[in-house]
């Protein structure tokens, strides 16, 4: 049974909260969401148990921080792929890699301060073993990240049982 099943409408509101701002006290939280803090806190410890949420971090505007050469890059693999992936996500500079289906076997967002260190990044991957190719499309602007993703749900309704 998928965790997301069992959530009412408080868990669903309580998710939805956190992606948009996690800023601020459980009663600061509380408060917004109309509910008591012990409520939220047992509310959130149960959705961190569920692995629903995993951490909370701050938004981070990577081109403010120098980091201008962005690319994803398409990973070809021959042979292991799991263990290819492993070594690829320990390279630094490395934000995240995606187990895909498509094309290419893999995919991974790179983020560079400086030409020279993108480009050695994209040579480290060419020197993994099981790394049969990549392609590399730079990235020109960022539009949307991931971390601007809210979940939506379907309106609750109430059980019709009662």
């Amino acid at each position: 049974m998928c965790p997301s099943s069992s959530l009412d409408e408080l868990d669903q509101r309580i998710i939805q909260e956190l992606c948009v701002s996690s800023q601020g006290s459980y009663r600061q939280i509380a408060k917004r969401l109309g509910v008591h803090p012990t409520t939220l806190i047992q509310r959130v410890k149960n959705l961190e148990e569920l692995g629903i949420i995993h951490c909370y971090r701050a938004h981070v505007d990577y081109l403010k921080l120098g980091y201008e050469f962005m690319a994803i890059v398409h990973i070809y693999v021959e042979g292991d792929l799991m263990e290819v992936e492993q070594k690829v996500k320990a390279l630094k500079n490395v934000v995240a890699v995606f187990d895909v289906t498509g094309e290419c076997d893999s995919i991974a967002w790179v983020a560079c301060k400086s030409r020279e260190e993108f480009s050695a990044v994209v040579k480290s991957m060419l020197q993994i073993k099981g790394v049969k190719k990549t392609n590399t499309y730079v990235v020109l602007n960022i539009i949307k990240d991931p971390f601007q993703f809210h979940p939506e749900f379907e309106p609750f309704k109430d059980d019709l049982r009662r």
